[in-house]
């Protein structure tokens, strides 16, 4: 029988630890889990203390090292087959543990597999329903082979981990794409890395409308787009697939209607007529999110999406412009 261990970065989440706790404490009280590392990343609340009290490891970071360092540094002290991952905002499905086992048990040349969060996003709140919906539409859309990882709820073979060097925690000393990039170092060395919808996780994430737009411009779209231009790729990949792409010309080409409509009103008319083609272009995430989030959300969801496209191209337009300039900050290497 394979043994995981579960490694879980932590920084002031103990508000979460009423419902992260129980899935993950029965997995190992029923030895599905052969042990739980959770690293305090200069937590200020009680949180390391009741993990302490759950019977996981507690190790500490040092202070605020990011999770890519503390995911590292929780890795090394692991001593399971495979290392499952979970972020301290994501309330893990009693199924994820055994669900690991058998496919990378079964499978040896898969070196990694992540799943999704689950259409029940706990977070109120317009923004917050969107934004983790757009996640779980995302990755669920996406099942098969995949081209990076996600480590919110993701499990990756320990050997393959550390032949790869593990996270790139210099790079990115905040929460970032360091999965992402993770994930394209391992299928470089020849890992395949499978996303099964079929795992999931509750997120409890609030977001409001600055995080998001900060969190997307700054930690996901800048990075990413860097990360593509450097490696020379330009293919799709789950949000920057081709479709998207095309669904970002749109909305783009409705927020210059929209401005041209100040000028000349029958521009609002052209805008309009671009919006309906795009919530037709996107209507199955739509209509995921008025299943569950309801009317208004799935209303408001319509042009927060466009917003979305048009920061997200923009900043890939960027990383691209930056690129030719030779203005792009060059890449490091490093970990815990």
């Amino acid at each position: 029988m394979a043994t995981i261990s579960l490694v879980m970065p932590m920084f002031d989440a103990a508000r979460y630890l009423d419902r992260v706790v129980p899935p993950i404490a029965r997995a190992l009280a029923e030895r599905r889990l052969h042990e739980i590392v959770v690293v305090d990343d200069g937590c200020t609340d009680d949180g390391p203390r009741r993990c302490r009290d759950a019977g996981f490891t507690v190790l500490s970071s040092g202070g605020r090292k990011g999770p890519a360092f503390c995911r590292n540094l929780g890795a090394k002290a692991a001593t399971g087959e495979f290392v499952l991952f979970l972020d301290s905002d994501v309330v893990m499905h009693d199924d994820v543990p055994a669900q690991v086992e058998n496919v990378l048990a079964a499978q040896p040349d898969v070196v990694a597999l992540f799943g999704e969060y689950d259409d029940h996003p706990a977070a109120p709140g317009i923004v917050s329903r969107y934004r983790n919906l757009l996640h779980h539409f995302v990755h669920h859309t996406h099942p098969g082979e995949a081209s990076t990882f996600w480590a919110g709820c993701g499990a990756v073979r320990r050997a393959a981990f550390q032949a790869v060097g593990g996270f790139d925690a210099e790079r990115y000393a905040h929460p970032s794409i360091e999965d992402i990039e993770l994930g394209s170092r391992l299928r470089r060395a020849g890992g395949r890395i499978l996303l099964l919808p079929a795992i999931q996780g509750t997120h409890l994430k609030h977001w409001t409308f600055t995080s998001m737009v900060r969190t997307d411009v700054f930690r996901r779209a800048l990075p990413w787009g860097r990360l593509l231009q450097h490696e020379g790729r330009t293919g799709a990949a789950l949000n920057v697939s081709n479709a998207e792409r095309l669904k970002a010309l749109l909305a783009g080409a409705i927020a210059v209607a929209t401005a041209l409509g100040f000028v000349h009103a029958a521009w609002f008319g052209a805008a309009a007529a671009l919006l309906v083609v795009a919530t037709v272009a996107s209507l199955p995430f739509y209509a995921v999110v008025l299943r569950s989030a309801g009317l208004v959300t799935a209303l408001s969801a319509v042009l927060l999406h466009q917003l979305y496209f048009v920061y997200s191209a923009a900043t890939f337009a960027w990383c691209v412009i930056e690129h030719k300039l030779g203005l792009a900050p060059a890449p490091r290497r490093g970990g815990a």
